[in-house]
């Protein structure tokens, strides 16, 4: 019955008379590329995101490759996750890589004192979480230990993963199992040096960094680009400060969390929520639009030519733990919310491509806004999965700038958001693709899409929805929230839809 009803949702209307919002794209003046690194992933030491949730060791009866579970590995393929940032996170600043090398039986135990105060084990480290990468056809994204670290134990990590020399390190890395080096792509000088890296100072810290990479060498076809740990919600004065640094510097990360009440120490739960929870949920994530805004606004002073990017390596929903889990795991549902918060939020990124060239979601598995839960040996796929999914075909395509005109409001008590976001692109396959998300949890909205410069003849792709706000894929039920055929067919170069309350459209112009 919910399917039926999606589908007929769906469905045109059949003219612009019944349109309430008009989104007009403009085809003939491209954009800059959104990176495929917007759609990044992050897998940190933390609860069971790495252990259980996707490593399981070689051993396992669980059907594994290298220890990684095929499963997930499989799904994550499918979703095309381009990139992965590893080991934190907060645990980066107090992992130190050589724990994590030689034989797996003889690596140190240690406590992971950030979640959980649980044992560590050091049985993913370097070689195995390169592994993975491979087995994803993933960019790797490494994060350096500057807390309790040093400028020598980073500068030997970058080494031991990328020379090609006989040196001591490279035949350690060889010995290890790994003979070739392997490719860094980008490398990041601490963790939330504001916070759990350090709790320093924005001038302090810039100096920290200059000193480091200083020392960080690799060869020149092999070096990876260095990435600064950059503030968070509101605050500019760290893009301020390294977006003043004139060398070994790619990227400025960036870290923002919605929660729905706004405050941490009571966040509100995953699913059960009121409609007041929903809203407020969609009001705080569109709040990165504008935190993005005002530190580019800061890098468009200190960086003109515009060689620093904005990197969000940090973002999501954050609700309260589920009941009965431990608290330091960060285990929460992902529900039909999630997903509309992260398309959003990919609308937002998108509209921002010539600084934000990379983001990542905080985590892939078991943690937070996650895109897939196991349970053991099983294993679903949540709807933001599902929006990542949609989404692909916006890796590496133009942006195409579009206006909203008459966009309506949806509203609850004092808090009113916009009830309609877009984002459209051409995709490497030539195609040009359109999407657009509801906010109104209650309501249905009629869309004008107008193409100018290109022909529209029919779109077709996915709607993402469910007749609850919290609608939700459990282990007894894994499919209840998943994407349906989406269709509206083309009338004087005009497309009129009827997006469904509460959904994520992403559909190709034919």
């Amino acid at each position: 019955m919910i399917k039926k009803t999606i589908l007929a949702l769906s469905i045109a209307a059949s003219g612009a008379a019944f349109a309430q919002v008009s989104v007009t794209i403009d085809a003939a003046k491209p954009g800059p590329v959104i990176s495929k690194n917007i759609y990044g992933q992050f897998a940190e030491h933390l609860g069971t995101g790495i252990y259980e949730g996707m490593w399981v060791g070689t051993d396992s009866k669980i059907p594994n490759t290298k220890g990684w579970r095929n499963d997930v590995v499989g799904a994550l393929k499918d979703m095309h996750v381009p990139l992965v940032r590893w080991p934190g996170g907060c645990f980066a600043d107090e992992y130190h890589w050589r724990d994590g090398v030689g034989p797996r039986a003889q690596r140190p135990v240690k406590v992971n004192t950030n979640w959980g105060g649980v044992e560590e084990s050091n049985a993913v480290g370097t070689h195995e979480f390169f592994d993975l990468a491979e087995l994803l056809g993933a960019e790797v994204y490494v994060n350096g230990n500057l807390g309790t670290g040093s400028a020598q134990e980073m500068s030997e990590w970058v080494e031991y993963m990328t020379s090609d020399s006989k040196s001591t390190l490279a035949e350690m890395r060889r010995k290890n199992g790994r003979d070739k080096p392997w490719k860094v792509d980008y490398f990041a000088v601490g963790n939330e040096a504001w916070g759990c890296g350090g709790e320093m100072s924005p001038e302090h810290y810039t100096q920290l960094y200059k000193t480091t990479t200083a020392f960080l060498k690799a060869p020149p076809a092999n070096r990876p680009k260095f990435i600064a740990s950059g503030g968070n919600d509101s605050d500019t004065k760290w893009t301020d400060s390294l977006s003043k640094v004139k060398s070994n510097i790619s990227g400025i990360s960036f870290h923002y969390y919605t929660i729905p009440t706004g405050v941490w120490e009571k966040k509100g739960a995953a699913t059960g929520f009121a409609e007041d929870q929903w809203i407020s949920t969609m009001k705080n994530t569109l709040k990165m639009d504008d935190f993005i805004r005002k530190n580019t606004e800061v890098m468009d002073k200190n960086d003109p030519q515009k060689k620093i990017g904005f990197l969000v390596d940090e973002w999501g929903t954050w609700y309260d733990v589920e009941p009965g889990t431990n608290a330091g795991f960060l285990y929460q549902q992902n529900s039909l919310r999630d997903a509309v918060v992260a398309a959003l939020n990919f609308n937002i990124f998108h509209a921002h491509a010539d600084r934000v060239r990379m983001t990542n979601i905080a985590q892939m598995v078991n943690v937070l806004q996650a895109m897939i839960l196991t349970d053991k040996d099983k294993m679903l796929l949540t709807p933001t999965y599902h929006a990542y999914k949609m989404y692909v075909p916006f890796q590496d395509a133009t942006s195409l700038p579009l206006t909203i005109s008459n966009n309506g409001a949806y509203s609850m008590g004092k808090t009113t958001v916009p009830q309609v976001s877009a984002s459209a692109a051409k995709a490497k396959d030539g195609k040009i693709y359109v999407a657009l998300v509801n906010t109104n949890p209650n309501k249905p909205v009629d869309v004008t899409v107008n193409l100018s410069g290109a022909k529209a003849g029919k779109l077709n792709g996915q709607v993402l929805t469910a007749a609850a706000m919290d609608a939700h894929n459990t282990f007894a039920n894994p499919e209840a929230v998943k994407p349906a055929p989406f269709s509206a067919t083309a009338s004087g170069g005009k497309v009129v839809v009827k997006l469904p309350a509460k959904s994520v459209v992403v559909a190709a112009v034919e």
